[in-house]
């Protein structure tokens, strides 16, 4: 009874994720009201260094503090003609009046990613990128690989005590290549990582619409556990999973980038719900404790141009009103024709509810005010 039960469940679950997955695009959600003003340069650099690109942005577990992963005043923290690694520090931690409390981290990334804040205070961040150079176009994936004359970094993720000292790092250095062996608890460039309760460990990977993507849970030592999802648009399936955000009933919110839209898991990677698509091509999440779903679209339009109809920026929502519940407020991009990404990619919110976006193309941290 009990196996026939769990076969019509089944079935039943199979039927309604695939009527989501078959359901109409949705219009372009771009006229809700903005009850916020921009602060920009509040989040002050030591002297003499500029603002680089960062897509990484958390909360301390204070509630207010702010930290960043930033790449280095420049789009990344490996400079290829040289052939070294950036002396700057990549982890950034700042107060709420925009003051540089510590920072950390130089030499251990080419491309820091994804940021996150556990329930201990340590801080994880993701390198999505590796130092070896490109190969020409065209080339096949089972060329060899450049011999390197450093050491070969990139595509890990690194976690740190609020100190700065490195306690954990997970996948090996210079990841998963196209032309040699994979190994499941390694990665080709991992986008975003999060926690839960128990310290379980959840990644999703693959930057590019062309590369791998998958979710990786491993457990609290980092001992990998299970992967799910491949590269597709079927449910279940990802092109470029880029983050990542729990609701309060401790489902995992995954931001399907390029096929716009929400995929919803269970903690053992179980697809509860795919669709959300009113939130746009989502390059950041985040959900506060009143389940209110703030998402960063920073590439509609320009790196997007299928989606030349929506306009980039924060929206923001309720779960409660479900997969089709309306954006309630929306937080535009200012710029109207930007030649590539703009607008925030990473947010997080603080426990006042003031907003941060981490921006890419304009190399910015900007703070979102309630009027």
């Amino acid at each position: 009874m009990r196996i026939a039960t769990a076969g019509l469940l089944l079935v039943m679950g199979s039927v309604l994720v695939a009527q989501q997955a078959a359901a109409p695009a949705v219009a372009p959600t771009n006229s809700a009201p903005n009850p916020y003003q921009t602060v920009e340069g509040w989040a002050k650099m030591p002297e003499g260094r500029a603002w680089g690109s960062t897509s990484a942005v958390d909360i301390d577990r204070d509630g207010t503090s702010i930290w960043v992963a930033e790449r280095c005043g420049a789009n990344s923290c490996w400079d290829q003609a040289a052939g070294k690694a950036s002396p700057l520090d990549t982890v950034l931690h700042f107060d709420a009046t925009g003051k540089l409390i510590k920072s950390f981290g130089a030499g251990l990334m080419v491309f820091p990613h994804g940021i996150y804040v556990d329930g201990d205070n340590n801080i994880w961040v993701t390198d999505g990128q590796d130092n070896m150079p490109r190969r020409a176009r065209g080339a096949a994936p089972t060329d060899p690989l450049p011999e390197m004359k450093v050491p070969v970094i990139g595509h890990q993720i690194f976690k740190f005590n609020k100190d700065g000292k490195l306690l954990l790092t997970l996948g090996k250095a210079g990841g998963n290549q196209p032309n040699q062996p994979i190994d499941p608890g390694s990665f080709y460039q991992p986008n975003d990582v999060i926690t839960n309760s128990k310290g379980e460990i959840y990644v999703c990977e693959g930057h590019s619409d062309t590369a791998p993507a998958r979710l990786i849970k491993f457990d609290k030592s980092g001992k990998f556990i299970k992967e799910v999802g491949k590269r597709g648009t079927g449910p279940g399936e990802f092109i470029q999973p880029h983050a990542f955000a729990w609701d309060s009933k401790g489902r995992l919110f995954v931001a399907d980038r390029s096929n716009n839209r929400i995929q919803i898991f269970d903690q053992d990677l179980n697809l509860l719900e795919t669709g959300w698509q009113q939130y746009s091509r989502i390059s950041g999440l985040w959900i506060d404790k009143d389940d209110m779903l703030y998402a960063a679209d920073s590439e509609s339009g320009s790196v997007a141009p299928a989606r030349k109809d929506w306009t980039r920026g924060i929206r923001i929502g309720s779960i409660k009103d479900g997969a089709n519940g309306a954006i309630r407020a929306f937080i535009p991009d200012p710029a109207t024709a930007p030649p590539s990404t703009s607008a925030a990619e990473g947010v997080a919110v603080d426990k006042n509810g003031v907003i941060y976006g981490a921006e890419v193309g304009p190399k910015a941290l900007k703070r979102y005010v309630r009027k």
